[in-house]
């Protein structure tokens, strides 16, 4: 329940920190688990969801390696591997029958409100990645996850699937395009907001707007002590926990490095923003119905590239395109510009001189794209729709992420680009850090953090209420075909897809 008057309790059982899609998976989690706990969610802004599970803040797509190119790698051999794209697939996969059953049991309502079925695109440009494309077409296709994936560079096929793009192209160009009809785009800010209206209004777990955690740290009976602050009043509180996650998207490191906790050592964060060209001309919107993904240019990082989008935010149709890097001081969008120098101390600073050291040219591809004026980002857009006309698109400003940065022995440091659980050794306090895939593996991520900190519980108590809530949970899909088709007739009778 949220109610800004009443006060926090002294002790919980568990403490979330965060008002995003993290803290509001695990926090509905936990109470379907043992309705009985003690939870209190804090967040330091006014609702749920206003920083990276924002709409506008993330490209809604959901992640399911059916077209994201850099979760299919080739070696030097030209071999191509489809782990992660397995990988990521299944995990979305989780989220999907996490989401049917809370539909089902009442606790959220409306899918359409916050996922729809769109078509998720691969495409590419030039005979060398034709080549690439095909291959890979091929490699996925030999597993049932992706039985349903069509390949084409047939320019007539092409024009049916993606006509925005086709149009003025060269008849001699080479390209190619793999398409899934199983993709969707996810409205996260909805599902989280829909997930905290149960969370407050249905549920016994405590939630506070306007509180932000300030500071943890270890008490002495195996628990820690939370610092809270109440944004209105200005009013501190000192609570302790036996269980803490730290879910609070940029603010996570420096909450992290207060716990001072042995495996939060050498971490740093690096802080990137993103804009979108966006447009909502009926005339576009009408001849694009896809996310589809491209490869990203030489020397930019995996989470540059770029992509067309459609996205339905509130029942409005729009088309985005991106992302296009940018760079602020400031860990969150509702950050404070101090973010970064304030994180700088003397167990990371190794980390994050020698991931500065090895990563010149990233450092290089930010300063370009900064300095990009709007004719310069229609540019690149006009590679993939020939025609743009640039006062058909504003330029929107996306959510702000902070890149990890770990100990490297060689290096000193290294940049990743993944999501990133850290767990200390008594499994009491866990935080996420990192971004893409983030919101779509939510539920994978929090099965973790719950695995990696309730082992016993896991495996005896709770077991059968999480099949309940994820009835392929703990099994393989990609090595089970029956129960791949079983599950996703399921989620997409619940979650009223239509592919």
């Amino acid at each position: 329940m949220s109610d800004n008057n009443k006060l926090p309790k002294t002790h919980y059982d568990f403490i979330l920190i965060g008002g995003g899609i993290m803290s509001a998976t695990l926090g509905t989690f936990l109470h379907e688990l043992q309705p009985t706990l003690k939870i209190a969610i804090f967040e330091r802004l006014k609702s749920f969801a206003l920083e990276s599970s924002a709409p506008w803040n993330n490209a809604g797509t959901g992640h399911s390696g059916f077209c994201e190119l850099n979760y299919t790698p080739q070696n030097a051999n030209g071999e191509i591997n489809i782990s992660k794209a397995e990988k990521i697939v299944e995990e979305f996969e989780l989220s999907k029958q996490f989401w049917s059953y809370l539909l089902s049991k009442g606790h959220i309502s409306n899918p359409k409100e916050f996922i729809n079925s769109c078509p998720h695109m691969s495409l590419v440009l030039g005979e060398k990645d034709v080549d690439f494309l095909e291959r890979r077409y091929a490699a996925l296709t030999k597993s049932h996850l992706f039985a349903a994936m069509q390949f084409s560079t047939d320019k007539e096929k092409l024009k049916e699937w993606i006509p925005l793009i086709m149009h003025k192209r060269e008849a001699n160009e080479a390209l190619a395009a793999t398409k899934m009809d199983l993709g969707t785009d996810v409205n996260f800010g909805a599902l989280t907001q829909k997930m905290e209206h149960f969370l407050t209004e249905k549920s016994s777990v405590d939630v506070f707007f306007y509180h932000e955690a300030k500071e943890i740290t270890a008490n002495e009976n195996g628990g820690w002590n939370v610092e809270v602050k109440d944004r209105m009043s200005n009013v501190e509180h000192n609570l302790n926990t036996d269980f803490v996650f730290i879910g609070a998207g940029g603010y996570a490191l420096p909450l992290l490095e207060s716990s001072d906790i042995e495996e939060s050592e050498g971490y740093g964060g690096f802080p990137v923003s993103g804009q979108w060209l966006v447009t909502k001309n009926p005339a576009l919107v009408s001849q694009h119905h896809a996310k589809v993904y491209t490869q990203a240019s030489i020397g930019a990082p995996p989470m540059s590239v770029p992509h067309l989008d459609l996205r339905i935010i509130d029942g409005e149709k729009a088309l985005l395109f991106g992302p296009f890097a940018g760079f602020s001081t400031k860990f969150l969008k509702e950050g404070s510009y101090l973010d970064l120098p304030e994180s700088i101390n003397y167990k990371n600073i190794r980390s994050l001189f020698g991931a500065w050291w090895h990563n010149i040219p990233l450092t290089k591809y930010l300063i370009e794209q900064v300095s990009m004026s709007k004719e310069q980002r229609v540019a690149a857009l006009r590679q993939f729709i020939k025609d743009a006309n640039e006062e058909d698109w504003e330029l929107k400003v996306a959510g702000q992420r902070v890149q990890i940065i770990k100990k490297d022995e060689e290096e000193g440091g290294k940049l990743e680009f993944g999501t990133e659980i850290v767990v200390n050794k008594k499994g009491t306090l866990a935080s996420l850090l990192g971004a893409s895939p983030g919101a779509s593996t939510s539920v994978a991520a929090m099965l973790t953090v719950l695995e990696k900190c309730f082992p016993d519980k896991m495996t005896n108590e709770w077991h059968d209420n999480i099949l309940k809530m994820i009835p392929s949970y703990g099994k393989k899909l990609a090595a089970d075909a029956e129960l791949t088709a079983q599950i996703r007739s399921y989620t997409k009778e619940k979650l009223e897809l239509n592919y």
